[in-house]
């Protein structure tokens, strides 16, 4: 009887431990998952960028990633930021896949290979980024370093809020090569105004995806005090005019952000690609502060 029950004992031993699931916050709701994954495939590049802040290496990533600060030498490439390649993901056997934005809309045919979240990033950018660096510090046992990272945003946030205080308003625009799109409170890039604390030169635009399409003459009427500039061309390696090239003219140069010298280009691939990003956010929101207390 004493042998039966050591021998009981050395099985139960063997067994693997599987820790308690944990619940995290995603773009469809909470999710409970395995807890510190050890294959992550990311699709998403908002995603990918939070996680190597937080010291956790994707095992996949897409070919392409139009950010030159994310490590991917080492990555599995698992197809675009819009297509999973499904045969690459299933042989990568990734224990998590996370989507988000362009990829969203493949969640249920990744989900048939791993359990999957979708991580999208609204329009509210900065919660969402801190909402997304809180659920990945919950899900890879890294907590202590997201509340480290959350308090440098919000020191960060802070700084530029001080400093664009009083300065007037601003107009958001995205040039595509010669056509000029214009952005304003609650679209993609309508955080600027919210976050900054910047005014709308024109609070009437739409907040679409794509913007409301303007011309050269309504941003001279409009008359901002700053100009944000958002280059597609720039961020996405297209050919074509860049946002410089196109807003060199008259009209552009006659507003008072053009007189006084107040038209910023922020780096568009961390604004348009990894929007939400905690290192892109980090960093546009350096150029921010830059670009005021000059």
């Amino acid at each position: 009887m004493k042998r039966l029950g050591l021998a009981a004992a050395l099985c139960l031993a063997a067994l693997p431990v599987f820790a308690d699931p944990v619940e995290i916050a995603t773009a469809r709701g909470p999710v409970a998952l395995e807890p510190a994954p050890q294959s992550v495939a990311v699709f998403d590049v908002a995603a990918a960028d939070t996680l190597e802040a937080l010291g956790v290496t994707p095992t996949g990533l897409p070919e392409k990633l139009y950010v030159d600060y994310l490590d991917a030498e080492k990555a599995t490439r698992i197809g675009t930021l819009f297509e999973p390649d499904l045969e690459a993901l299933s042989g990568l056997a990734p224990d998590l896949i996370v989507l988000g934005g362009r990829s969203a809309p493949k969640f249920d045919a990744v989900a048939q290979v791993a359990p999957t979240i979708d991580m999208t990033i609204s329009p509210d950018v900065v919660g969402d980024a801190k909402a997304r660096l809180a659920a990945y510090g919950t899900l890879f046992g890294k907590e202590d370093k997201a509340a480290e990272l959350s308090a440098a945003l919000d020191a960060r946030i802070a700084e530029v809020q001080a400093v664009a205080r009083g300065k007037g308003t601003a107009l958001i625009v995205l040039t595509n090569g010669p056509k000029i799109s214009a952005y304003g409170r609650g679209s993609r890039f309508g955080w600027l105004h919210d976050t900054v604390g910047l005014p709308e030169a024109y609070p009437e635009l739409k907040p679409e995806v794509h913007g409301d399409a303007i011309s050269f003459e309504f941003i001279a009427e409009v008359n901002p005090d700053w100009l944000i500039v958002v280059d597609r061309g720039a961020a996405t390696g297209a050919q074509g005019a860049s946002a410089r090239e196109t807003l060199d003219n008259p009209l552009v140069n006659g507003t008072k952000a053009g007189q006084a010298g107040h038209i910023v280009m922020l780096n568009a691939a961390n604004l348009y690609i990894a929007g939400g990003g905690y290192q892109a956010l980090m960093e546009n929101l350096s150029e921010l502060a830059t670009a005021f207390e000059g």
